[in-house]
């Protein structure tokens, strides 16, 4: 595996990138500390779509705004 550093990650993104869609693990570090790991997704862990929502619906089932509308809560989210 091999470490880049954090600027070098920032300017070097794309070509980092490519070389993780072939395989690799690419360590960033950010004053010779490891802040983040560059890798390939897991592909076992890919989620059935249906299985999303029905867990979705399933958890807005069991939560409500309480009375309090979804914009209200944003805007007072802003303040």
């Amino acid at each position: 595996m091999d470490s880049v550093g954090a600027y070098e990650a920032k300017t070097q993104l794309s070509k980092l990138l490519e070389r993780v869609m072939k395989g690799e693990r690419i360590t960033i570090t950010k004053h010779g500390v490891p802040v983040a790991v560059l890798q390939p997704p897991d592909p076992g862990k890919s989620a059935d779509i249906k299985t999303v929502i029905s867990e979705i619906l399933r958890y807005r089932g069991k939560h409500s705004l309480r009375g309090h509308s979804l914009r209200d809560l944003m805007e007072e989210g802003r303040r």
